[in-house]
């Protein structure tokens, strides 16, 4: 699995013009699956983005986690993430995971991350076409991938 976490002032998630996701203050989680991921790598993903302590705390330091804040996370999939660009200008999609693979392993993040102490979990629609709005706070960008 691989994951785009971006701490956040706010983010939402629109589809077909009606918001089905947002948060205020927290990450935004674009969130992709491959092909041979299993369930033990959204339990991995999801232990290591709840505990990854990039809020500050009273000293202004990047020391806590979103479970120590009570920060709300948003999860878009996204098989975009599993693009390959080295060859042409088209890129290949060809190491994203099927849908009847990455459905199942983004709704079982969701419920890993949530089973972290992340209260507030918010979802996209897995497989629609989504306007993400957000506003990056620090700016705080990661990229994390399952082992």
């Amino acid at each position: 699995m691989r994951a785009v976490v971006q701490r956040v002032a706010h983010a939402t998630v629109t589809v077909e013009g009606e918001v089905v996701g947002a948060i205020q203050g927290g990450m935004l989680i674009l969130l992709g699956v491959g092909p041979t991921d299993q369930p033990a790598d959204a339990v991995w993903l999801a232990k290591k983005i709840a505990g990854l302590r990039i809020f500050n705390d009273e000293n202004g330091k990047m020391n806590l986690s979103l479970a120590d804040c009570s920060g709300a996370a948003l999860v878009v999939s996204q098989f975009t993430l599993y693009g390959d660009c080295r060859k042409g200008r088209r890129p290949s999609f060809v190491g994203a995971a099927h849908p009847s693979l990455a459905k199942p392993m983004y709704e079982q993040f969701c419920i890993d991350l949530a089973a972290q102490g992340v209260q507030h979990v918010q979802r996209g629609v897995f497989g629609a076409d989504m306007k993400v709005e957000l506003l990056n706070d620090g700016p705080v960008t990661l990229i994390i991938d399952s082992p």
